[in-house]
């Protein structure tokens, strides 16, 4: 049964939607919100379960409760499947050094090959500290072997003690909320369908140039970003180099995303060898909101930035000093541009409208893993 999927006006849907199955198809529907927890309901679902933990004084029952916790952060922070976590075995199929999960696959061959997860550094201690010095041979090999029914049974006691509905807590649910999640912090759709275990994205059009491991590379950047939140950058685009342009002190660096736009930055040579910037590296473009102009689409627009992305206005918050604007690209992707409110009037934009985002080459900054 093909989801629905609803249009409004001649807006283009810009989003994603998740399928009964689970997989992600390219139209977001934000009808179905409240059917998933966003992500501050999923912070609030992970403090109650870092609570539940620390509130027996008994040891074997913190070390029982600390086994289902590490299940939910798993499923919470991976989007992997219940069954695929309690079939984990923390010795063999936990990397502590590259950080990722094997995930085992029954039908495990040639053909059939395992996936990896990429996990986050706090994650991997968190896993590391509960097997080192506390769990030897059998008992750490088993450290997932959990009932199910168990586990779904405390998802659904802490997904109520929250005040959700208890179905909001449950592991496929999970599941889809992180896929919502990545799409909404702007991880590319082929990266959030290999990250879930989806078939192989169909890399046509713009995707060509990626690779596999071009996209594994995407994930590994996204989630050392999201778990070190060092940067106040609204936006961020995951490409890889396409051209570079060196002068006597600065380079002109040219990147393709996976969403298929192009853009320009400029940085000092010193920055381009500091960076190890090459041609087909993959690495993560931001630009903060307040550095993104918006105009009307038309035949006489000129400026001088080197960067016009169009999309769709999808959000508007109106202040007394300055506006925010959400804009959709057709790939997916969001860019927010912060303008002051006697600008934003002078605009008169609504959602729904066509937009241009622009931004100059030296808003660019460029990091690389």
């Amino acid at each position: 049964m093909k989801p629905k999927t609803r249009r409004t006006g001649s807006q283009p849907s810009q989003s994603v939607t998740l399928t009964g199955e689970g997989r992600l198809s390219p139209i977001f529907a934000t009808q179905a919100k409240g059917k998933y927890l966003d992500a501050t309901q999923l912070h609030r679902l992970e403090q109650s379960f870092r609570e539940w933990v620390g509130a027996t004084p008994r040891s074997d029952v913190h070390f029982a409760r600390q086994r289902i916790l590490l299940i939910f952060l798993i499923i919470r922070h991976t989007g992997v499947k219940l069954n695929e976590v309690l079939s984990l075995d923390p010795i063999q199929d936990i990397d502590f050094d590259l950080k990722i999960i094997k995930i085992v696959d029954s039908q495990d061959d040639m053909d059939h090959p395992r996936r990896t997860v990429q996990l986050s550094e706090e994650l991997c201690k968190e896993i590391h500290a509960m097997i080192s010095g506390t769990l030897q041979g059998d008992a750490a090999k088993n450290l997932f072997r959990v009932d199910p029914g168990f586990v779904r049974k405390k998802f659904y006691e802490r997904a109520e003690a929250c005040g959700f509905a208890k179905q909001l807590g449950a592991p496929e649910n999970l599941r889809k909320s992180r896929g919502v999640e990545l799409i909404q912090n702007n991880l590319p759709l082929p990266a959030v369908q290999m990250m879930l275990g989806h078939s192989t994205p169909n890399l046509t059009s713009s995707y060509v140039s990626f690779s596999q491991d071009d996209i594994q590379q995407t994930i590994r950047l996204f989630i050392e970003k999201e778990s070190a939140h060092k940067t106040s950058a609204r936006n961020s685009f995951f490409g890889k180099v396409e051209a570079t342009k060196q002068g006597d002190i600065q380079t002109q660096v040219t990147l393709v995303t996976l969403g298929g736009c192009r853009l320009t930055t400029v940085i000092t040579n010193d920055s381009l060898h500091h960076l190890g910037l090459k041609v087909g590296k993959v690495v993560t473009a931001e630009v903060k909101a307040p550095w993104v102009i918006l105009q009307k689409p038309g035949k006489d627009v000129s400026t001088s930035s080197e960067n016009i992305l169009s999309g769709v206005v999808e959000r508007i918050n109106q202040g007394k000093i300055n506006t925010e604007f959400l804009v959709r690209l057709p790939d997916g992707t969001a860019v927010c541009s912060i303008i002051s409110s006697e600008s934003a009037k002078r605009l008169a934009l609504a959602s729904g409208d066509q937009v241009c985002a622009l931004f100059n080459a030296y808003s660019v900054v460029l990091l690389s893993g």
